[in-house]
């Protein structure tokens, strides 16, 4: 039941309209691995840190069920660092800076121990990256998820449609969608992405939840309407977490079951955002998780005598 997770472990210093953060831990891989840990065990955890990386936070990864025998140290180098300031309506935000320190020439080795996983998620991260991940797993996964965004569709584009040849489902947000498809209706940019591999597509629509399309079908999940959204950042790596976590704890990979899958990451989306980072993901406890996805049952549930 295991799941391997390719993304970054890094730091972030965030502003919204509800303070700072501080320079605090964030990175794909670390939201992705705390939201799956609810779910699945072991995370094969791949990526790259700096010797500045706390190994208070390597180690709580570790307690939850993470390997982190594919997780490179680098003496003498720092870890990747992101910066941001968020907007009030907190969908929009301005990079403050990017250093990408251990991140430019990170080159991940998948370890012996992480053959033969039966899932795997690659975080954003360049299409060459990704890529070579694919080109050293020695039996191919039951089911291969990736996230991009819309960099690398402008800067590394044909590396990008090589991957997408490669893998099960692809998640990007509705922007990123109408940029890699050239259409703006999202049903038609659907069917043109996944006439470039992916048999599954998510669409992430931040507060306004998410699409996903698989043949000629199409489901829809809400957002859950929360009092306050303290910190975006990460949010989609949760969603990430907690789907692809459903789907390796079940092995169940139909189109019903990720229907499931959706709300479930859902529901870890939205404990990721109610604090700064990672703090809430910590927190929660396998009866918080059932009483979310409880609300979410009645979020969309109605009766209806159709005359």
């Amino acid at each position: 039941m295991s799941l391997t997770v390719v993304g970054t472990m890094a730091f972030d210093e965030i502003e919204t309209p509800f303070g700072k953060s501080g320079k605090i831990i964030g990175g794909s891989a670390t939201y992705i691995a705390w939201a799956a840990s609810n779910f699945v065990k072991p995370i094969n955890q791949v990526s790259v840190v700096g010797e500045d990386f706390p190994q208070s936070e390597l180690d709580a990864l570790k307690n939850k069920g993470v390997a982190l025998d594919g997780v490179q140290i680098k003496q003498g180098e720092k870890s990747f660092y992101w910066s941001g300031k968020y907007h009030m309506d907190m969908n929009t935000r301005d990079s403050l800076a990017t250093e990408l320190n251990v991140l430019a020439d990170f080159k991940p080795v998948i370890p012996e121990s992480y053959q033969g996983s039966e899932f795997l998620i690659l975080g954003n991260l360049t299409p060459q990256v990704q890529m070579s991940v694919l080109d050293q797993l020695k039996v191919r996964p039951k089911l291969i998820v990736m996230d991009t965004m819309n960099f690398w569709m402008e800067v590394a584009l044909d590396d990008l449609l090589k991957v997408l040849k490669k893998v099960d489902v692809l998640m990007v947000n509705d922007g990123e969608a109408r940029q890699l498809s050239g259409e703006y209706s999202l049903v038609k940019a659907a069917r043109k992405i996944m006439a470039m591999g992916p048999r599954y597509l998510i669409i992430k629509k931040g507060e306004h939840g998410a699409l996903l399309f698989y043949e000629n079908h199409v489901f829809f999940a809400p957002a859950m309407p929360l009092d306050d959204v303290y910190d975006p950042t990460g949010a989609g790596d949760t969603f990430a977490g907690g789907f692809i976590g459903h789907l390796a704890k079940t092995k169940d990979i139909s189109f019903e079951n990720m229907k499931t899958a959706i709300i479930v990451g859902s529901a870890m989306a939205s404990f990721c955002v109610e604090k700064f980072g990672t703090e809430r993901l910590r927190e929660i406890t396998q009866e918080d998780i059932s009483a979310r996805l409880e609300q979410f049952v009645q979020l969309v549930n109605f009766d209806i005598d159709l005359v």
